[in-house]
């Protein structure tokens, strides 16, 4: 207006409903927001389904006092929010609560997860979580899995966390084979058996799932079962060690199971105790 039309600056300011002190003096970018914007869309490149609070968790140890507004008004003008899902109408059926595990180690819950390899052969994987932490206790990688394969993982996943209090399962052959049958009744494990055809009733195991498929399977293109065993091993541990949990406080699983675990210690007997 003042180049083209020959208004006044104070003319053309009032016009258009700006101050003089705006228009002589536009804003900048501070330097915090120069760092904070490409750190967000390399995140979210990165994690793709990962919404603006799961990235406002992530930049949290790095930008300490990074305020979430600031964080969501950057990544809406990245134009980076995540699309979101179509709900699928199920019909409605009678739903069996899950019992809500109180430690660590109380129930562990397993479920088989399938994929291909580029030669078109199939994997399967066994996926093993802790109810109560949500810490993934294992992912096991394989052409096929029985049921005495399972019994060996779940001996070598105890070795290192102790064995759990309980496990649940679906009622697939691997869980009700005469090994896998053996092997709970021997460390004294109560096997916990979903109704067949109600997966809801499994799931905590059945939203790790869903995590699991979305974040690393449908993520990368494996060619060989190597490949396989090393990029799921890796998003296994940035899954318990980097990745927050909203239903833990926004904290990795290793840190909630940690914590828990510090906090449950029993405290060392004085000496008055010990006398």
């Amino acid at each position: 207006m003042i180049t083209e039309h020959h208004l006044s600056e104070r003319r053309a300011c009032r016009l258009v409903g700006l101050s003089r002190d705006c228009y002589r003096n536009p804003p900048l970018v501070d330097e915090r927001t120069q760092q904070l914007s490409p750190k967000i869309v390399e995140i979210a490149q990165v994690r793709r389904r990962f919404g603006y609070r799961r990235i406002h968790d992530l930049l949290r140890p790095e930008f300490p006092g990074v305020n979430h507004k600031r964080v969501y008004r950057l990544y809406s003008q990245a134009q980076l929010a995540v699309r979101k899902r179509k709900k699928v109408r199920r019909a409605a059926s009678e739903r069996v609560p899950l019992t809500v595990a109180t430690h660590v180690n109380e129930v562990w819950s397993m479920d088989f997860v399938s994929d291909s390899l580029a030669n078109g052969r199939r994997i399967k994987c066994l996926t093993v979580a802790d109810d109560f932490s949500h810490e993934c206790v294992d992912i096991s990688v394989d052409y096929g899995i029985s049921g005495q394969y399972v019994t060996r993982l779940l001996d070598r996943a105890a070795t290192f966390r102790g064995y759990p209090t309980a496990v649940r399962t679906d009622n697939g052959p691997e869980f009700t084979s005469r090994s896998f049958v053996a092997w709970a009744q021997s460390h004294g494990v109560r096997h916990i058996l979903i109704q067949p055809g109600r997966p809801m009733q499994n799931g905590y195991i059945e939203s790790f799932n869903g995590k699991f498929r979305d974040e690393c399977l449908n993520e990368h293109w494996f060619e060989t079962l190597v490949q396989a065993r090393s990029t799921i091993a890796s998003w296994r541990q940035d899954y318990n060690q980097v990745r927050p949990h909203s239903s833990l406080g926004r904290i990795p699983p290793a840190e909630f199971a940690q914590r828990h675990r510090i906090i449950n210690q029993r405290p060392p007997a004085s000496s008055k105790e010990i006398k």
